[in-house]
């Protein structure tokens, strides 16, 4: 057997949370290798919406600006369609994606970043070979077998597909990034819960110049209900825009009790023709590939020092667009918390915050899309299409809510409120962004959850409280504009003050001595590091000028105090010692 391979970090899957997690770590300077088993990245457009949350990801870790050269912008995404085919009949739209008006404007204050779309097969090159430029170590066709843990590491059996031989891979932590059949959480015994194959769906992906029928709107996603159609269950049809206008992927269910139907080119054609609605337009098929619409998650992320992230931990549909992203976020949560217990200034016991905070998330991630697939039988009982009936029929319940009598006005009326209800699926803005915190790397203030004001789904409400993410405010540094996001971030602890927070400034500099980490200083007023022109972070801060808020690397606040206390030094020590398990 070839001699064992030594690193800090062994990632197991190279998508977006393995391509993360390895970009992640090497910005901060720890030791990884990535494998995965396929012998590129991949090479069809999957996982697309990119929400704000992760493009603040993105941008404290340096790829932002690659990432929108490349993807879709918001505006050409939100009028998502319902329609009888694309050459069809349409039955109405929604405003998504943060395109209606009034979501806009709480896009524009909730972030200094746009959500855009950006396909997978574009967004794992730039994460990956940004990881690679800064220190990680890729190997392709490198299939992980087996592991096995004691008190020091995790010793992984791999095999190299190419030369047909295994080796063994030491590393500290092995992190489990392999996806919805993870091997890794599997080996692992990670407690889950739901079940796989819920239903299944075939993705087509094709090209054809569909302009016509799309850029006057434009959208990322058009719903064709067609008699026959079984994706997730909720007898539509999903044509997606992979780029604007010629480039698509269908999404068309089966039956899985009769198995996934033989995908030759004459089956896939037949599909999209049937979903285009116009045969004179040419087509040309790129790949076909069935799939299962699943609904679980792990109870837990962790076993010892194998830690699982992304779509190992949770698997549920496309819905709601969450799914590459919250894989993203999880290995955003973890590698800094891997990062300070391999340098020894926190303990092993830091990690235990990653399932407490991560876990919850993926399980409300499942449910909800899972949720979403429901919410759209009100579109077919609108239209009387929920019961077994005819095409024939199914066409002629569509045509009868143009005719002039009370049913049908009271059809039109349950069509528009029933597409209407999807803004829960394409429009749930405080669900990419409401995500609170609780463990024991977040200090609790004393106050009570005051909970939302607005629908927690729809509409996201920035807050202070620990466990909150930083709220963004546009402030000023040298007279140029930054976010408050920028501010701190990069890899490091950042403390919140204004002008009286002194005490607070001085224990941060006590702290960063005695601790050895790194705590930044970000003093907000008039004349100060920082000014807030516009007034925006004095009306989102929730604390007085002198008060602080000590805010993690991923730019959720740990601890916050209202006022300037003297004993400052005592209580910024005290807390960072709990964050870091070294209480």
């Amino acid at each position: 057997m070839p001699p064992t391979v030594e690193t800090d970090v062994l990632i197991v899957g190279s998508g977006p949370a393995g391509a993360t997690a390895a970009l992640a770590l090497s910005t901060y300077g720890v030791p990884n290798i990535l494998v995965t088993r396929y012998a590129s990245l991949a090479d069809t457009p999957r996982a697309h919406i990119t929400n704000q949350r992760t493009m603040e990801v993105l941008r404290d870790l340096g790829v932002e600006d690659q990432v929108v050269a490349q993807a879709t912008p918001q505006h050409l995404m939100g009028n998502t369609v319902f329609c009888t085919s694309i050459a069809g009949e349409e039955l109405g739209r929604v405003r998504s994606w943060g395109n209606d008006p009034y979501v806009q404007a709480e896009h524009e204050l909730a972030s200094p970043s746009r959500m855009c779309d950006m396909p997978q097969h574009l967004m794992e090159p730039v994460l990956v070979d940004a990881a690679v430029a800064r220190g990680t170590s890729l190997r392709f066709e490198t299939e992980y077998i087996s592991h096995g843990q004691d008190a020091d590491g995790v010793t992984a059996t791999v095999k190299d597909r190419m030369r047909g031989d295994t080796y063994e891979i030491r590393a500290r932590y092995l992190v489990g990034a392999d996806g919805a059949r993870s091997r890794v959480a599997e080996n692992a015994g990670l407690p889950t819960v739901g079940r796989m194959g819920v239903a299944g769906s075939i993705n087509i992906v094709f090209e054809a110049d569909l302009s016509k029928y799309t850029a006057h709107r434009p959208s990322t996603l058009y719903w064709v209900l067609a008699p026959g159609a079984t994706v997730g269950g909720i007898g539509a049809g999903l044509v997606r825009c992979v780029r604007p206008w010629n480039e698509w992927m269908i999404v068309w269910g089966y039956d899985l009790d009769a198995g996934a139907p033989d995908l030759t080119e004459e089956y896939a054609l037949s599909v999209v023709r049937r979903l285009i609605g116009d045969d004179e337009i040419p087509v040309k098929i790129k790949s076909s590939s069935a799939w299962t619409v699943n609904h679980l998650y792990a109870e837990r992320y962790a076993d010892r020092r194998v830690l699982c992230a992304g779509d190992a931990v949770h698997r549920h549909p496309p819905s709601n667009g969450l799914g590459s992203n919250v894989s993203i976020q999880d290995a955003y949560n973890l590698a800094w918390k891997l990062r300070h217990v391999l340098d020894g200034t926190a303990a092993a016991s830091l990690l235990d915050s990653y399932s407490a905070e991560r876990a919850p998330i993926g399980r409300q991630t499942v449910d909800r899309a899972n949720q979403s697939i429901g919410e759209t039988a009100p579109v077919f009982e609108a239209l009387n299409g929920l019961t077994p009936q005819t095409p024939e029929q199914l066409w002629a319940n569509i045509a009868a809510r143009k005719d002039a009598t009370p049913a049908a006005e009271k059809q039109r009326e349950r069509l528009r409120e029933a597409i209407a209800f999807k803004v829960y699926e394409f429009n749930a803005h405080g669900v990419e962004m409401n995500q609170r915190y609780v463990s024991d790397a977040i200090v609790p203030d004393g106050t009570e959850d005051p909970g939302f004001d607005r629908d927690p789904e729809l509409h996201h409400q920035p807050s202070t409280r620990p466990g909150a993410k930083l709220p963004h405010a546009w402030i000023t540094r040298g007279g140029r504009q930054i976010s408050t996001l920028d501010a701190s971030g990069h890899g490091r602890f950042t403390l919140f003050t204004g002008i009286g927070g002194d005490g607070w400034i001085r224990a941060a500099e006590a702290a960063t001595k005695a601790l050895g980490v790194e705590i930044a200083g970000a003093v907000i007023g008039p004349g100060r590091q920082y000014e807030d022109p516009y007034g925006d972070w004095a009306r989102v801060r929730e604390i007085g000028d002198a008060g602080a808020l000590l805010v993690r690397p991923d730019n959720y606040i740990a601890f916050r105090h209202t006022t300037a206390p003297d004993d400052a030094e005592r209580q910024l020590s005290e807390a960072l010692r709990r964050i870091l398990g070294r209480d």
